[in-house]
């Protein structure tokens, strides 16, 4: 918890998870401590939003998280929420280093806003580093920062060279007030409802839906308890997106993560497959045949860099049933391979977690 004051830790209400501070010698006297203005406060806001630690001096401030296991993969996610805690009415935007790497272009856009940033990397040493770095466009600063370790051979698009960072990650046909994450993700993954009852009809279970054990992505129960499918059921499936470059990167690739499975015990005489497009071609040349109570995932290995992308779910001529998702990930790619870098290098601070 960035910016907590005091020594002392506490659990989260809703995950249960230990939030601790980050000073006491982890930040070295770096950044400041700073409450979010009353204004912004409300009842349901997690204690970890109150408070922040903001950098108005140096280029480059870092956190150093320690006590990893080399060559394990982590998801490592940075929070902020501006909240006007300078009193000054201006939204920053700043760069985020993982490592030695650009991570993501960090851009406030609101003071209200709880804004998430997420990368999965391999971890070659015993430690990471975070790095805020000032670009001139304002104070950078950070609410939270957590760090969780994965499988190995969990999401094996991430490599020594390689990282994925999250642009997306949506639970279809759940509750659009609740997002899913720890305890129901054992990773702590977060999962965002998205809803739009004018175009298709939610599906959903109660039943047990099981991932295999060596699947490579293990998404949760609870989001695969859920689905769409059009409401019409002649029409497809669609979901666009546009290419979002950062500074180092005008045109980033992009890994889509599709998760299915059939939630309805279908009679003999009915079929549910489906081909899955990307801007009208064929992402995958398997046809769709989403297991009963069992999660499958669809996925590209390598990057694809488009102008423009258009995934669409498209019945095939011998299916008497429209197509369903359950859940979505959408990640670009970042180069990794100088992931390390010495604690002393360029800094103007280290925080050590």
């Amino acid at each position: 918890d960035c910016g907590l004051q005091g020594e002392t830790g506490y659990t989260e209400n809703t995950t249960k998870l230990s939030m601790a501070p980050d000073n006491g010698g982890f930040t070295d006297d770096a950044g400041t401590c700073h409450n979010i203005s009353a204004e912004y406060v409300t009842p349901l806001m997690g204690k970890s939003w109150f408070n922040l630690r903001s950098f108005a001096a140096g280029t480059r401030n870092c956190y150093t998280l320690r006590s990893i296991v080399p060559g394990l993969k982590y998801l490592v996610r940075a929070r902020f929420m501006y909240g006007n805690y300078d009193g000054l009415h201006r939204l920053p935007m700043f760069d985020l280093h993982i490592g030695v790497n650009f991570w993501r272009t960090v851009n406030i856009s609101s003071p209200f806003a709880a804004k998430f940033v997420e990368v999965i990397v391999v971890v070659p040493d015993d430690y990471v580093q975070v790095c805020l770095i000032n670009t001139g466009a304002g104070t950078p600063f950070i609410s939270g920062l957590d760090l969780r370790p994965l499988k190995k051979t969990m999401y094996p698009q991430v490599t020594a060279a390689q990282g994925l960072v999250l642009l997306t990650r949506f639970n279809f046909g759940g509750d659009e007030n609740t997002g899913i994450r720890y305890p129901d993700d054992p990773h702590d993954r977060m999962w965002f409802p998205w809803v739009n009852s004018s175009s298709w009809t939610e599906i959903s279970t109660t039943r047990r839906v099981k991932y295999e054990a060596d699947s490579p992505f293990e998404a949760p129960m609870a989001v695969m308890q859920t689905a769409i499918r059009p409401r019409n059921a002649s029409h497809n499936i669609e979901f666009d997106w546009e290419p979002q470059p950062q500074a180092n990167d005008p045109s980033p690739g992009y890994i889509i993560i599709m998760h299915f499975s059939e939630l309805q015990l279908l009679p003999s005489n009915a079929v549910r497959e489906f081909y899955i497009n990307l801007n009208g071609k064929l992402l995958n040349r398997d046809v769709m045949r989403p297991p009963y109570l069992y999660g499958q995932a669809s996925y590209n290995t390598f990057a694809i860099r488009k102008s423009y992308y258009i995934v669409s779910l498209n019945a095939t001529a011998n299916s008497t049933l429209p197509p369903i998702i359950n859940a979505l990930e959408l990640f670009s790619v970042i180069p990794t391979t100088n992931l390390s870098t010495n604690s002393q290098d360029g800094m103007c601070a280290v925080c050590t977690l």
